[in-house]
């Protein structure tokens, strides 16, 4: 039986942070032996719950962003976490289209990060932050051990 493992990574709310992040999550998924498919699958993931917390939890400041990401069996879990703004209205946030970023941005994030992931869960709180936990089962490939 394999055992868990784990990362932690905490980082100003940057934008060139957003580019470490993905690259720091997908080397961590690689111990997955992941397809191309699945591990684009996740740094687009990872990319865009980093670029909302960027964007619309930290408008006028830099904040903190949180990445724990963990490994349980063939499934990887991801929690990216900020301590902004929060969302006032969590399903109206994951409208197709939505967005309170201005007319630069596409409304789409939530959108992209269910369909490339198994499973999207979002908290937030207005005022205390926001918690994104995405979860991808990376299924064994033939002549795998």
């Amino acid at each position: 039986m394999e055992r868990e493992n784990y990362i932690a990574l905490q980082f100003p709310s940057c934008s060139v942070n957003e580019g470490f992040a993905r690259i720091a999550v997908a080397g961590f998924a690689a111990q997955l032996d992941p397809t191309l498919e699945e591990l684009g699958d996740i740094k687009t993931a990872v990319s865009e719950a980093v670029t909302n917390a960027i964007v619309h939890a930290y408008p006028e400041e830099i904040g903190r962003i949180s990445i724990k990401a963990k490994r349980s069996g063939d499934v990887l879990e991801i929690k990216i976490q900020d301590w902004g703004q929060g969302i006032a209205d969590i399903a109206q946030a994951k409208q197709p289209l939505f967005t309170t970023g201005g007319e630069e941005r596409s409304g789409m994030g939530f959108t992209i990060m269910e369909s490339f992931m198994d499973e999207m869960r979002v908290r937030s709180r207005p005022g205390k932050g926001t918690t994104v936990v995405l979860r991808k089962r990376i299924m064994p490939r033939m002549g795998k051990k």
